[in-house]
């Protein structure tokens, strides 16, 4: 890379970190990441119990079970920082401040992706730590088989990295759409749609082999199997290559994205 797209790339992505923490409603949303991931995380480890040995539950998962919920949020300010600027006409701005699209839409990722990776961090270790305080009082002790939560246990540690690798490929993707179809609100319904699409039709076909694909190629049901951490050899698709499968989904919105981008006058 040059010298000048160096620059170029620098100089986007000030602006875009600019964007992101001047905004309110951007950190407001990565406030209720936390908070929501958080919480129905802490709410799900107290309240599933395992009252006997071999209760069946994977308290790792139990405890990080409000990052399928918190998604929305990266998600939706994935959106908003581009499809907002769609909105607001600000694109045009930003496009004749910095004139290599394909430059200006990397920033917005790096940023973006750099964000989530902090507050997600945060939100997935949070919840880590609230299901190693609240889930023995559910029953999940050494007695049943449970030994206490710890980030030094591989499998454990696995699944909480992998969890924020997770909110930040799903907001990577919201990204791709929203650059794509250029309005906020149908990038936002679209996000939502594609990524519970996949779990709702698991519910509704009642072919084994179907269900199995389902949850292979879906984006979340694929990327949040990176949080399984027992019976390993059931899932439909392994951990490491379930998050591979979202990553795959991410890289092609944001390809799409940026080719729509380069050919659509802004």
């Amino acid at each position: 890379m040059s010298g000048v797209d160096v620059t170029g790339f620098r100089r986007a992505c000030r602006a875009e970190w600019t964007k992101l923490r001047t905004e309110a409603g951007h950190g407001w949303l990565m406030v209720a990441l936390v908070l929501v991931t958080v919480g129905v995380g802490a709410a799900v480890s107290a309240n599933v119990p395992c009252p006997a040995a071999g209760c069946g539950q994977d308290q790792v998962r139990l405890s990080l079970t409000g990052v399928s919920v918190g998604q929305v949020f990266p998600a939706i300010t994935a959106v908003l920082l581009m499809g907002g600027e769609y909105g607001t006409g600000l694109i045009r701005t930003t496009l004749v401040a910095l004139p290599g699209r394909g430059t200006v839409l990397a920033a917005k990722a790096t940023v973006l992706g750099g964000t989530v990776l902090a507050v997600g961090s945060v939100a997935v270790l949070a919840s880590a730590l609230a299901g190693h305080v609240l889930l023995p009082d559910a029953g999940y002790t050494p007695a049943h088989g449970y030994p206490p939560l710890s980030l030094a246990d591989g499998p454990t540690l696995r699944a909480t990295a992998g969890s924020v690798l997770y909110l930040v490929l799903v907001a990577l993707l919201a990204l791709g759409i929203a650059t794509a179809v250029r309005d906020a609100a149908v990038a936002a319904g679209s996000v939502l749609a594609l990524l519970h699409l996949f779990p709702l039709l698991s519910h509704v076909v009642t072919e084994p082999h179907l269900q199995r694909l389902l949850a292979r190629i879906g984006p979340m049901p694929a990327g949040l199997a990176i949080q399984a951490t027992t019976n390993l050899h059931r899932l439909p698709i392994g951990p490491w290559a379930g998050l591979g499968v979202l990553a795959l989904w991410a890289a092609a919105a944001l390809l799409v994205g940026g080719t729509v981008l380069r050919l659509r006058d802004a």
